[in-house]
């Protein structure tokens, strides 16, 4: 029997029990002990927990949009052919990445970043590279089963990978690069040299933590690790950090804590949280600056783009990723969203595009100061979208099981709110994919003038001349916010066009990103064609938007989203029960 004959066998068997116990949760038990008898009741009490664990979806799907059609999870006249389509596009995502990573190791092999163009590589060390870009693709490829580039990638580890570095390194972008693609990998294949390597590097990181307020500062001298166990000398970086960097950081070291049977790596990740949630305001809305040794905030902006967005992603999957144990995280969560929803959620004027504004503190002549209304919102924040969409179907579920999409009344009306919210909002992420090149612009500003243009959007300053620099704003750097929604939605409502989506911006990338000679380029402006590019690729093109695309066009038992949660670098952990208490509720 071919792959495709067993997949397809395995999906109506699928089918099949999805039908079954949909009968078994339309009726309450007292039917079953009357109309069926004792052994039918008995049948009941055994199936239905398994049901509702694993979120059995109804066999149809309904728009998310509301809609009033309905459409059938695999039509039988056409299901080969939907499976076909999505295989195929599956396999075009697993040639683009080989196509990068071959160039990265044909030029840069165990470089930190790669460039393409120039064929170079280049480290965040003059001391030499810690495996960024390796370990950071690491688990993608093990997902798509590229065997032969996997084991040269392992072998790297295993060789040439050293931490004795001498320079200043991101506390948190090492976090989630290669501590998060070490912890992923070990989890996909329980290989022990991943744990070994991943237990290396976090007690290298461990004395970041040793601020007065214990929040981490933000660069660290890995080789340096013996002198600074003191606290704040030796390879200690700047004093004041921002929220995203502080705060995310906590689903690496608490699944390290876990593997590691260590409860140092736990306790360090959790007070960094007490102390976050202690300098909160009320409406739970965090400043993307923050003061290291004091532990409080200074005043800033609040936005949910860049030096903000992990921080609130975090708070939901924190929650989730200890099976719900703390319920400190969904509280820290929810008021975050109100916060949300009451200071940030905008629309547009003309056509109700659904944006999040950043907050901007202004002085007062008098004394105080008031909050400025933002019109701009980057790619980044696109991340809300999915992240909304998951909590409304956890944090804001009645119950752990829901349907497929959830109906209105399995949500709270927070829960309702959160998905009507991240399903306007994705919308909203795909409209910035219109410009000429089908990718989104890095920054949008959507306008706010009801008698303004007919679009609701534009790039600031995009009518610079051809011959002179292209605004910041019109880049597309491949990064995968969008798709990581798209995918999120998909998973969460089975409706094809998130599919769709996804593939028209993998088309995008394929026509005006690509290098032929091998590798992936930034764009510098989105509306303008022929494109001009920039000599970067960056690894979450690797960890993320691939991994994300080739997860959207695969078969959705693969990672489901009720066993796992994905750190801020698309690296995917277990869900599971601590075994470490603790401390912080």
């Amino acid at each position: 029997m071919s792959t495709f004959e067993s997949n397809l066998r395995r999906r109506r068997v699928e089918l099949q029990f999805r039908k079954v116990t949909q009968q078994i949760l339309r009726y309450p038990p007292w039917m079953y002990v009357v109309g069926l008898g004792l052994l039918s009741f008995i049948s009941y009490m055994l199936l239905r927990p398994q049901a509702m664990r694993i979120g059995v979806p109804p066999l149809f799907y309904s728009d998310p949009s509301d809609s009033t059609e309905s459409y059938p999870i695999f039509p039988d006249a056409s299901t080969a052919n939907l499976i076909s389509v999505q295989a195929t596009r599956q396999k075009a995502v697993v040639g683009a990445f080989k196509h990068a990573w071959k160039a990265y190791e044909r030029d840069a092999m165990g470089s930190d970043e790669y460039h393409p163009d120039s064929g170079e590589g280049t480290d965040f060390s003059g001391d030499g590279g810690i495996g960024y870009f390796i370990v950071d693709a690491l688990d993608t490829m093990h997902l798509m089963g590229l065997r032969s580039e996997y084991e040269r990638a392992r072998q790297w580890i295993q060789d040439e990978l050293s931490f004795k570095r001498n320079g200043m390194y991101s506390t948190f972008e090492t976090t989630i690069r290669v501590l998060g693609g070490l912890l992923s990998a070990y989890f996909l294949t329980s290989d022990p040299l991943y744990r070994e390597r991943a237990i290396e590097l976090g007690e290298r990181i461990l004395p970041a933590f040793n601020t007065p307020s214990g929040l981490p500062i933000s660069t660290i001298n890995l080789a340096t690790i013996e002198d600074m166990q003191g606290g704040l000398r030796g390879g200690m970086g700047m004093a004041h950090g921002n929220i995203a960097e502080v705060a995310s950081l906590q689903l690496e070291f608490k699944y390290l804590a876990e593997i590691a049977k260590n409860e140092t790596f736990w306790r360090k990740a959790e007070n960094v949280m007490a102390v976050v949630n202690k300098a909160l305001p009320e409406n739970g809305l965090a400043p993307i600056q923050i003061d290291i040794y004091g532990g409080s905030f200074i005043d800033s902006e609040i936005r949910l783009g860049s030096r903000g967005d992990s921080y609130y992603e975090y708070l939901l999957k924190q929650y989730l990723q200890t099976d719900r144990t703390e319920p400190i995280y969904k509280k820290m969560y929810d008021t975050a969203m109100q916060g949300v929803h009451d200071k940030l959620v905008q629309k547009t004027p003309t056509k109700g595009l659904t944006y999040i504004a950043p907050l901007t503190p202004q002085r007062l002549l008098k004394g105080g100061k008031t909050w400025k209304t933002g019109n701009r919102q980057e790619h980044l924040v696109c991340f809300l979208a999915g992240s909304l969409m998951l909590g409304a179907t956890t944090s804001g579920a009645l119950s752990q099981g829901v349907s497929l999409p959830p109906l209105p009344e399995e949500l709270t009306p927070q829960g309702r709110r959160d998905w009507k919210t991240g399903v306007e909002l994705l919308e909203t992420c795909m409209r910035t994919h219109e410009t000429a090149t089908g990718l989104s612009p890095e920054i949008v500003t959507f306008g706010t003038d009801p008698e303004g243009s007919d679009r609701d959007w534009y790039i600031q300053d995009s009518s610079m001349v051809r011959g002179g620099s292209p605004p910041y704003d019109a880049r597309y750097m491949l990064r995968p916010e969008t798709v990581e929604s798209l995918f999120i939605a998909f998973r969460l409502t089975g409706d094809p066009r998130y599919r769709d989506y996804a593939w028209n911006i993998f088309s995008a990338i394929e026509k005006h990103c690509k290098l032929q000679t091998g590798g992936y380029l930034t764009v510098l402006h989105v509306d303008q064609t022929p494109v001009r590019r920039f000599d970067q690729m960056e690894t979450f093109l690797m960890s993320e938007t691939f991994k994300y695309l080739y997860l959207i066009f695969g078969d959705s038992s693969v990672l489901p989203l009720h066993d796992v949660v994905f750190n801020t670098e698309a690296h995917p952990f277990p869900i599971f029960k601590p075994s470490i208490k603790p401390g912080f509720f």
